[in-house]
C-alpha cells in the first residue's frame, strides 16, 4: 500500500491592498499569524492573488525585517553587510547551503537538549542557558572555527582551479 501523500501547504493569497487571505480558514491573516505558522512548522505558501507569483520568500523576509526592527536583532550590522557583499559573488550559491546546514545543526542540538531535559520550563531554560553561556559559546565557537577552516580550504582550492583554468587558456598574466 503506498504511503499517504504529504499534506499540501496552506495557501495564503496576497491581494493588491496588501491583505493576506488564508484559503484554508477562509479568513484574513496577519504577519504575526504567519510567523506563528513558521514557529509551528506548518507548511504554507503565499501566492499573489493577481499574478499567481509565489511571494513566500518576500513575506518571510518581511517577518524577519519586523523582528529585526523590534528591538532584539539577531543580525549585527557587520553580519548584514557581509551578507550583502555575498550577492553577486562567486560564493553566493554556497553561502545559502552553508547557512542552512549550520542552522539545521543548531536546531538538531536544540532538539537533542530538549529530549534529554523534557522537564525544563522556559524560565528554567533561560536560567540554565545564562549560566551555560561560556560553555555554549565555546562549543559554537569550535563549530565556527571548523566552518571557517573549511571555507578557507575551499576558497584556496577554488583559487587554484581558477588559476589552472586561466593558465590553460593563456588568459592569466603572470607578473
Amino acid at each position: 500500500m503506498p504511503s499517504p501523500a504529504p499534506p499540501q501547504p496552506r495557501v495564503i493569497k496576497k491581494y493588491p491592498n496588501r491583505r493576506l487571505y488564508d484559503t484554508s480558514s477562509s479568513a484574513y491573516i496577519t504577519l504575526p499569524e504567519i510567523r506563528q505558522l513558521v514557529i509551528d512548522q506548518q507548511a504554507f505558501e503565499v501566492i499573489d492573488a493577481k499574478t499567481d507569483a509565489n511571494l513566500t520568500r518576500s513575506i518571510l523576509l518581511q517577518i524577519i525585517l519586523e523582528a529585526e526592527a523590534g528591538g532584539a536583532p539577531l543580525f549585527t550590522a557587520p553580519v548584514l553587510a557581509s551578507l550583502i557583499r555575498f550577492y553577486g559573488h562567486a560564493m553566493q550559491g554556497f553561502l545559502g547551503g552553508y547557512l542552512e546546514k549550520n542552522i539545521q545543526m543548531l536546531m538538531d542540538i536544540q532538539t537533542q537538549l530538549a529530549e534529554k531535559t523534557g522537564g525544563l520550563t522556559p524560565d528554567m531554560w533561560t536560567h540554565y542557558l545564562t549560566l551555560q553561556a561560556p560553555m555554549m559559546q565555546a562549543m559554537l565557537g569550535g563549530t565556527l572555527d571548523q566552518s571557517k577552516a573549511m571555507l578557507t580550504v575551499m576558497q584556496e582550492q577554488m583559487q587554484r582551479q581558477a588559476d589552472q583554468m586561466l593558465d590553460a587558456f593563456g588568459i592569466r598574466h603572470k607578473p
